[in-house]
C-alpha cells in the first residue's frame, strides 16, 4: 500500500498534511500499520546478508548487482578481518526463479570489505529481472531490476525517482519506504549526499538526533567510511528501495567531507586529520565497494547512460576535479576565465552529451545547482544567518550577488561555456536534475539573467529535489513549516524571475516522467522526518513541454 495523499496546495503545511492523511480514510494509524511492511524486503536478510542487495547502472544487455556478505562475526564492516568467501548469484526472468537466465560465482574478502559487485551480462533490453545471492548455506533477499532499452529503441515512457541528501541522524528514511512501495519506477536516481561524514553531535538543527552515526566520530579513515556505509545499508527502508529498482548514483561532498574540492575540503584539517589525498582515497574506495555503481578507485565516476532514443543521462562528478571555492561572492577569483567545477575532460564529456542527436531528452545528473541565483535584500538578519547555515557559507550572503559559490554560481565562466553551447547549437530538451541544497526548485536557465524578464530566453530547465532528511530552512530557524520561509522564497523569486518554484521547508522525494511530449516532475513531502511511519503527501508538479525549454505548473500529479 502506497501512502501518498493528494494535496495540490503549494503552501502545504505538515499539519495540513496530517489532516489530509486522516481525511483519506486511511489515517495515520493505517500508515503506521502499513509502513514497516512496505519497508521489508521480500525475504528478510540472514546474518550473512545483513546489508541487503542492490542493482545499478542498467545497460541494454547488463546490469550491475551488489551485495555484502558477513561470512563470520569477525568480518564486521571496516574490521579488515574475516575469511574469504565464495558467493554465487542468479538472475531470473521470474520472481520464483523457475527461469534462471544467468548465474555465476564471485569471491570476496577483506580487501574489499566483503562486498560483491557483479556485472551480469547477456540480458535482454528493457526487461525486468529478479536476482539473488547465496553464501555459506544462506540466501539473500530477492532484488528486482530492469535493463535499459536498446539503442535507438522507441520508449513510450521513462519514470525515475529523484533523491538527494539523506542524513541518517536527522530523520527516518520514509522517502525510501514510499518509493519502494511503487511499481512504476524504471530507475532510482540519487544525486549525492547518500550519507554524511559527521559525528553524532554535528550537523542537525536543534536537539534533533534521531539515531546517532556509527562510528561515533567523523569519518576520516577507510575503516570509518566502510562502517558508515554499512550503517546506512542496515536501514530497512533503504534496503527495500535498493531491492526494488536499479539505482544510478553520483557523489556530492558529504560522501567524503563538506565542501570538498580537488585539493581539500572545508570539513578537513590537514595535519590533525591527515592528508586530504589519503582521506579522499579512503572515501572513494569505500564508495566503490559499497555502492552499486560502475566505478572503481582510480577510475572516473562521471558516465552516461542511454534509454533508447528517448533520453540520455549524463552523471557528473563535481567534487574531484573542481578548483577551490571562492572565499566569498565578491572574491575577484570568480572572474577568472579558467576556473573549473568539472575539469576539462569532464566538461567536454558534458558538452558532447548535450549535443547528442541520437536522443531527445538530455538529462544531466547534476550534484549542485547550475541556475544563477542572486540573493535578495530586505531579509531579517536572523533569516540571512540561517540561510548561511543551510548553505554552509563562511559568512552571511550579500544582497545582489550569487548566494552560494559552492554551486555553479562560483564558476561562472564554465557555466557560461555550457549555456553558450546550448544557445549556439539551438539544443532543446535539456533538463538538469539537481540535489544538494535541501530544497525544491523549478527553474529556467536564462541566456542572460539581466535581460531574462524581457527576452524570456531560456536555454534549458533545472529541477531540484529536496532533501530526504537533511535540515531545511524551517529546521534551522526553528519555525513552523511554510511560515517564515514563505517571505524568503518570494523575495528570491522576485529577484530571480527565472525561478518558478521554490520550497525551502520540505523533506521528501521527487518522481520524474519523460515522454516524447514532455517531462514532468512531482514533488512529495513527508509529514514528519522524525516519524518512522510518516506519510508522503503530493505537494506540486511542474512540466516541461517538449521543444520549449520552459517550465510551467502541471495540471496534476502523474498517474
Amino acid at each position: 500500500m502506497n501512502q501518498v495523499v493528494n494535496a495540490p496546495d503549494a503552501q502545504l503545511t505538515r499539519r495540513r498534511a496530517l489532516q489530509l492523511a486522516a481525511a483519506t480514510g486511511t489515517g495515520l494509524a493505517a500508515v503506521a500499520a502499513a509502513g514497516p511492511a512496505a519497508a521489508t524486503p521480500k525475504h528478510p536478510s540472514s546474518p550473512v546478508f545483513r546489508h541487503g542487495v542492490a542493482s545499478g547502472d542498467p545497460l541494454p544487455g547488463s546490469v550491475l548487482l551488489w551485495t555484502r556478505v558477513t561470512p563470520s562475526e569477525a568480518a564486521a564492516p571496516g574490521s579488515g578481518a574475516g575469511p574469504d568467501a565464495e558467493v554465487s548469484w542468479e538472475v531470473a526472468a521470474d520472481a520464483g526463479f523457475r527461469r534462471v537466465v544467468r548465474r555465476g560465482v564471485a569471491r570476496t574478502g577483506r580487501g574489499r570489505d566483503h562486498t560483491v559487485k557483479v556485472d551480469a551480462g547477456g540480458l535482454s533490453p528493457a526487461t525486468t529481472y529478479w536476482y539473488r545471492f547465496r553464501c555459506r548455506g544462506a540466501t539473500s533477499p530477492v532484488g528486482r531490476t530492469r535493463t535499459a532499452p536498446a539503442p535507438g529503441a522507441a520508449v513510450p515512457r521513462l519514470r525515475m525517482a529523484v533523491l538527494s541528501c539523506a542524513n541518517l541522524q536527522a530523520g527516518w528514511f520514509s522517502a525510501y519506504r514510499h518509493l519502494a512501495a511503487r511499481t512504476d519506477l524504471d530507475v532510482v536516481l540519487h544525486l549525492g549526499d547518500y550519507l554524511y561524514e559527521y559525528g553524532p553531535d554535528e550537523y542537525q538543527a536543534g536537539d534533533v538526533l534521531v539515531r546517532p552515526h556509527d562510528p561515533p566520530r567523523e569519518t576520516v579513515t577507510l575503516a570509518d567510511y566502510r562502517r558508515r556505509h554499512a550503517q546506512y545499508k542496515t536501514d530497512p527502508d533503504l534496503q527495500a528501495l535498493h531491492a526494488a529498482a536499479p539505482w544510478v548514483v553520483t557523489w556530492d561532498d558529504h560522501e567524503s567531507a563538506n565542501d570538498a574540492w580537488s585539493g581539500g575540503a572545508e570539513n578537513h584539517t590537514e595535519g590533525a586529520e591527515g592528508a586530504w589525498r589519503a582521506r579522499r582515497a579512503a572515501a572513494q574506495q569505500a564508495y566503490a565497494e559499497w555502492m552499486p555503481v560502475r566505478y572503481e578507485p582510480g577510475g572516473q565516476l562521471y558516465r552516461r547512460l542511454r534509454f533508447g532514443r528517448l533520453a540520455s543521462l549524463s552523471m557528473l562528478d563535481l567534487r574531484t576535479y573542481r578548483d577551490q571555492q571562492a572565499s566569498s561572492p565578491v572574491d575577484p577569483a570568480l572572474a577568472a576565465p579558467d576556473r573549473t567545477i568539472t575539469g576539462p575532460d569532464q566538461l567536454q564529456f558534458l558538452l558532447d552529451g548535450l549535443g547528442d542527436p541520437q536522443v531527445q531528452w538530455k538529462l544531466v545528473g547534476n550534484p549542485v545547482m547550475i541556475s544563477p541565483v542572486r540573493f535578495p535584500n530586505g531579509l531579517e538578519s536572523r533569516t540571512v544567518e540561517s540561510i548561511a547555515t543551510l548553505l554552509d557559507l563562511p559568512a552571511p550572503p550579500v544582497a545582489g550577488v550569487p548566494y552560494n559559490v559552492d554551486q555553479w554560481d562560483g564558476y561562472p565562466a564554465e557555466r557560461g561555456t555550457v549555456l553558450a553551447h546550448l544557445r549556439d547549437r539551438a539544443i532543446k530538451d535539456t533538463v538538469f536534475l539537481t540535489g544538494d541544497i535541501h530544497s525544491g526548485w523549478a527553474c529556467e536557465l536564462p541566456s542572460d539573467p539581466a535581460t531574462y524578464p524581457l527576452t524570456r530566453d531560456s536555454l534549458g530547465v533545472e529541477l531540484v529535489c529536496t532533501s530526504v532528511t537533511s535540515d531545511n530552512l524551517d529546521d534551522i530557524l526553528g519555525t513552523r513549516p511554510r511560515t517564515t520561509s514563505l517571505a524568503v522564497e518570494t523575495a528570491i523569486k522576485v529577484n530571480n524571475p527565472h525561478v518558478k518554484y521554490l520550497d525551502f521547508d520540505s523533506h521528501g522525494f521527487s518522481v520524474l516522467e519523460l515522454t516524447e511530449a514532455g517531462a514532468q516532475m512531482d514533488w512529495f513531502v513527508l509529514t514528519d522526518r522524525t516519524d518512522p511511519r510518516a506519510a508522503a503527501v503530493w505537494s506540486t508538479s511542474w512540466r516541461v513541454a517538449a521543444g520549449t525549454n520552459r517550465v510551467t505548473r502541471a495540471q496534476g500529479r502523474l498517474r
